[in-house]
């Protein structure tokens, strides 16, 4: 007991002195007001920074047209991309945790395929002949994509549970995962073969991943659930703080393992696959932003990891959303490749730094 109480409290050792976590606390704060703004300053017409903040205080901007621009277009948008950041990069984090894997992720296990398939099931059988994925969907509708793309989700992720049960081996664990993928991927796949050529165009477009696509109607459904599902996350530090240690530390700290758990999948399987079923799947940002903030603050508490990751990973998204409008004139890059170029180099430094030490203590 006293060498597992030596392992829990060394996982959770943050060296640094709180003065510097204050002002890493309030550089990520900057640095997302920052990157809101850009993004919603920067596009096919550049609005200089100070109008955008008029327009946001509801003042009158040189352009009228900019008004337009800001509340119809870019701030939904930049409103999408905040809450898709932070809700990834937590669900990440949780399914690190839980599986006690730093490779964990909702792409990397397949839990986004999971939702893929949800919203497949949803979209690609529905009787509705718009050309559009979304447009003419009812608010009723959109509920029905989050609860499709999130029992898709939780489902590929209980098995992934299950089998994480069985199977000890990380790499083991992440071909499965990868297989779940593919298995998920080939059922969209045969959907697909009996979808209008409309909805197939419509549903490879969504593939790519957008924050664009999600209007303030659906935004009325998405702010709310993510919130929720964020606070859940939060509520539930404590546990994921135990479950770093197993089953048996938890239990000895009065937790109930299966109760928590269960939480834990509901919450990380509502982030991602809201998340999904609005925005596409989006990749590798769940995997790479937690362990941007561990390195960040140099701990693994929760309590601390949870905020952190919820910042870093609305920056990234922001960030990802503008370099997406901005590297090709002219052209929007598909989303899900600027967020393969931002997470490869984190995940290729984590199996790296895997062969000479522990992420994850046992």
């Amino acid at each position: 007991m006293l060498n597992e109480k030596s392992q829990f409290k060394k996982a959770l050792l943050n060296p640094k002195a709180p003065a510097i976590k204050i002002i890493i606390f309030s550089s990520l704060i900057t640095g997302l007001i920052f990157a809101f703004l850009l993004d919603l300053a920067f596009g096919s017409v550049d609005i200089p920074l100070n109008e955008v903040i008029k327009i946001l205080l509801g003042k009158e901007p040189e352009k009228v047209t900019w008004t337009n621009i800001i509340l119809k277009f870019r701030l939904p948008k930049a409103l999408t991309a905040t809450l898709a950041g932070a809700a990834l990069g937590v669900s990440g984090l949780q399914m690190q945790t839980l599986f006690k894997n730093p490779l964990a992720g909702p792409f990397v296990l397949g839990i986004s395929s999971g939702a893929s398939l949800g919203v497949a099931l949803v979209v690609l059988t529905a009787s509705a002949t718009t050309p559009t994925l979304l447009a003419d969907l009812g608010i009723i509708s959109d509920f029905g994509l989050v609860i499709a793309a999130s029992l898709g989700a939780a489902s590929v992720l209980g098995m992934m549970l299950v089998v994480s049960r069985r199977v000890q081996d990380t790499m083991t664990l992440l071909i499965l995962g990868l297989l779940f993928g593919y298995a998920t991927s080939a059922i969209v796949s045969i959907l697909l073969q009996f979808s209008s050529k409309e909805r197939i165009q419509s549903y490879i477009m969504w593939t790519f991943g957008s924050f664009a696509g999600v209007t303030w109607r659906q935004l009325v459904i998405l702010i709310p659930v993510i919130l929720l599902s964020l606070l859940a996350a939060v509520l539930q530090s404590k546990s994921l703080n135990a479950l770093l240690l197993g089953e048996s530390y938890a239990r000895s700290l009065g937790l109930t393992v299966q109760k928590n758990r269960f939480s834990i999948i509901t919450s990380a399987s509502i982030l991602a696959g809201a998340i999904t079923a609005f925005c596409g799947p989006i990749a590798f940002l769940g995997v790479a932003i937690p362990h941007l903030c561990r390195s960040l603050f140099n701990t693994s508490d929760h309590r601390i990891l949870i905020p952190s990751v919820t910042m870093m990973g609305a920056i990234l998204a922001l960030f990802a959303d503008l370099f997406s409008q901005l590297a090709v004139s002219q052209m929007v890059l598909p989303l899900n490749a600027v967020t393969a170029l931002i997470g490869t180099p984190v995940v290729t430094w984590v199996i790296l730094r895997r062969n000479s030490q522990k992420s994850f203590p046992s």
